[in-house]
């Protein structure tokens, strides 16, 4: 009997999507155009479940690509066929029973210019500094080790002081990871590609096969316009132009996090492409992915400009489950809302500052967004091929507070957004519209 009123509940489900899809078809006329800003997708949250989905799909000309929410079946990813558009089907979602959201999949991108920034060309001379240093059991170089941010920040005093060197696992969604980086592999988890549904979050699978190599005496070689890497002139042509544009971005962005966390195991989630495309239908089943994979810390450096449901949904679910958010707050320059640096319930907005404690010309600023500001300027990390690199950005500012965030988890294991976001305030005044200051490792130990 149960059964029997299942399958009427699903035909019931079917029929009325068929309904919707006439009355929507009736109201648009099809005139839809899609643009760049869409992957074509269309994230879908039902209390339908799998198979009351593929049956609304098969009424309405799309196909269920998959579950995005992991073990909640709630959230998928339909694509339209047939020519339908992706907005199109989005509205005619909206109005069938059973569907509770339906929202068109966005594409964004990971910033390679930065705004109100000439192009990188001086080079701090710590990145020349190639004398291994014993990092926490770890040989790294000494000008990554021992560059000006760490000590503005007050990295080396504050893990003295409290003897804290990282706990739990901190995930970044990004490019991925280079997996067998010196500085990096005895902590790295295996991570998930998203960008292509397997398992293992390496970047370097996006060079198809093609191997780079470092080298510490070479002049620096410009991989963009604000990053330069300790690669030979054959490694340097080889990820030139637009196809890589962000190759490397989540190498460095895990330098850094390892550089104020050096313990901690970094869990690498590869949501985006090497030349900074991502689907924001995979940043969600990141963050879903993270959570159910016992991360404590998510680290995102990106942002959109447009707020997503789904991914405020994706976030709030990473909040109540005591995962700490970490967001970069963009750099436009420009006092502006992005996302999901302004969701400060769910995640800690960082802006940029220069080696001065004054912001940087390309960071956006403004409390809505800003929660605290870390360096972002000349910053030497873990780069591919077992290198180093410099680079600027707030990409390069959020992951120091990441970083922190689980230095909190030494002290405190249980420690929340709220808790974390509250000891971060016990900051470096700098000005307003920065939120509460940069970032003073010390201090915000000092006040749990």
């Amino acid at each position: 009997m149960k059964r029997r009123i299942w399958i009427f509940l699903l035909l019931f489900a079917g029929l009325s999507a068929q309904s919707a899809s006439a009355q929507l078809s009736g109201v648009l006329g099809g005139t839809n155009t899609t643009t760049k800003t869409t992957s074509g997708g269309v994230v879908v949250r039902t209390n339908l479940g799998l198979l009351g989905l593929n049956i609304v799909c098969l009424l309405n000309n799309c196909t269920v690509v998959g579950n995005l929410d992991g073990n909640l079946n709630q959230v998928f990813l339909v694509r339209p066929n047939g020519g339908l558009l992706a907005d199109t089907l989005a509205g005619i979602l909206r109005l069938v029973t059973g569907i509770l959201d339906a929202e068109v999949d966005q594409v964004l991108a990971i910033p390679t210019e930065l705004g109100n920034q000439a192009v990188l060309t001086a080079l701090p001379s710590g990145l020349w500094n190639a004398t291994p240093v014993n990092y926490h059991g770890t040989l790294v170089w000494g000008g990554y080790a021992n560059q000006p941010a760490a000590q503005i920040i007050r990295v080396s005093q504050a893990q003295s002081a409290f003897h804290v060197s990282g706990a739990g696992i901190v995930a970044d969604i990004d490019t991925g990871v280079d997996p067998n980086h010196p500085a990096l592999q005895a902590v790295l988890l295996q991570g998930y590609d998203f960008t292509r549904n397997q398992p293992g979050g390496s970047e370097m699978t996006d060079l198809g096969g093609s191997t780079g190599s470092a080298c510490s005496t070479c002049q620096a070689a410009f991989v963009n316009q604000h990053t330069a890497a300790m690669v030979d002139q054959h490694t340097a042509a080889m990820v030139d132009g637009t196809a890589y544009a962000a190759f490397g971005h989540g190498t460095m962005v895990m330098g850094v996090i390892h550089l104020v966390a050096p313990t901690a195991k970094l869990l690498p989630l590869k949501a985006f492409h090497a030349d900074g495309t991502g689907n924001l239908s995979d940043i969600i089943h990141a963050i879903y992915y993270a959570v159910q994979n016992k991360a404590n810390v998510i680290n995102m450096s990106f942002d959109l400009k447009v707020n997503s449901t789904e991914l405020t949904n994706a976030l709030n679910y990473a909040t109540n489950h005591n995962v700490v958010g970490v967001a970069s707050a963009g750099n436009d320059g420009l006092q502006e809302i992005v996302y999901p640096a302004a969701l400060q319930k769910n995640a800690v907005g960082v802006a940029s500052t220069n080696d001065f404690d004054q912001r940087s010309t390309f960071s956006n600023y403004g409390n809505q967004v800003v929660w605290i500001a870390a360096p972002g300027e000349d910053i030497i990390s873990t780069y591919p091929f077992g290198a180093y690199s410099v680079s600027s950005g707030t990409s390069f500012s959020a992951p120091f507070v990441s970083g922190t965030a689980s230095l909190l988890l030494n002290l405190h294991s249980g420690t929340n957004q709220s808790q974390a976001a509250s000891a971060l305030t016990h900051a470096q005044w700098i000005g307003y519209n920065m939120g509460y200051g940069r970032l003073d490792v010390y201090r915000t130990l000092a006040g749990q």
